[in-house]
């Protein structure tokens, strides 16, 4: 009779019952339904507060991401982040976004790869296959977290290259031993620009239209002389018939010393852990990268 009542089966009764355990019976069902109620209300009280469907999306985009080789990394999705986001996005590249903002990645989810997670543990950077990645970007608003982050990712690989933001110019130094290989501080870049617009604006437009994105748009890329086919090497830029092939134009070439030459002539040799810099179009810096079969 107590497993017909809990299970609410209740098709009849296998004895005659007297008065009393009529009484007895009828409290019993109540106390019964009671606890079902209450368990049924716990359940889900918890599968709503544990989301498990969300879970179940996080775990679906943790396995994606641990597939994903030479991607970037992008630490806070702020404003800079955002932007950097978006720019790499129009450049085709895969990115993961570490954002510890429910709110954040549910609005942007459908746009980004998104690793819910503090960017300050070691086990979400790991999580976002750091090992594997190519490029780290660290956008997080306090300095010392971005000084952290990068200190824990030079650790983890070593090979990776780094650009974090800085705010207070103190902490420089401190940046660049962390391991960052670019430095960017954007209240600085803002005030530069705005002065630059009053003394150069036409310069400053010409560089504002470069652009990713866009047929017609000016374009700037580099190539790095070691990716070149091997029968290049030691030969002068002029026998890579860059403008003549794909109508781009080497305005730049930074050589194994880190010095910047512009307009380089077209007889300077080509040398190991040099890097070309290329303008033209996005349709001629795609024939470009076909020419040397680059992805």
């Amino acid at each position: 009779m107590t497993a017909i009542t809990i299970s609410t089966v209740g098709f009849g009764e296998i004895a005659i019952l007297d008065a009393k355990t009529k009484l007895f019976t009828v409290f019993f069902i109540l106390i019964s339904l009671t606890v079902f109620a209450y368990a049924v209300k716990e359940m889900t009280q918890y599968f709503l507060s544990v989301n498990i469907f969300e879970k179940m999306k996080q775990k679906k985009m943790k396995k994606l991401i641990s597939s994903f080789n030479d991607h970037t990394l992008i630490c806070g999705f702020g404003r800079n982040g955002r932007q950097a986001a978006d720019r790499l996005e129009k450049h085709s590249q895969t990115i993961v976004v570490i954002e510890s903002d429910p709110q954040i990645i549910a609005a942007h989810q459908d746009q980004f790869n998104f690793l819910q997670g503090d960017a300050r543990q070691d086990d979400i950077l790991i999580q976002g296959n750091i090992d594997k990645a190519k490029h780290l970007i660290v956008a997080l608003p306090n300095d010392v977290d971005n000084i952290f982050v990068v200190l824990s990712a030079r650790e983890l690989n070593p090979n990776l290259k780094i650009v974090s933001r800085l705010s207070d110019p103190n902490n420089l130094s401190k940046l660049k031993n962390a391991g960052a290989d670019h430095i960017i501080m954007p209240e600085k870049i803002g005030g530069d620009h705005m002065a630059s617009l009053l003394m150069v604006p036409n310069l400053i437009r010409f560089l504002e239209e470069l652009s990713w994105s866009g047929d017609a748009s000016p374009n700037l890329e580099e190539i790095a002389i070691d990716d070149l086919p091997s029968q290049y090497l030691n030969r002068s830029i002029a026998d890579l018939e860059i403008h003549t092939k794909t109508k781009c134009n080497v305005i730049g070439l930074r050589d194994d010393q880190n010095q910047l030459t512009i307009n380089p002539a077209a007889d300077i040799k080509l040398l190991p852990k040099s890097i070309l810099i290329i303008l033209g179009d996005v349709k001629a810096i795609k024939k470009l990268k076909q020419m040397f079969d680059f992805d």
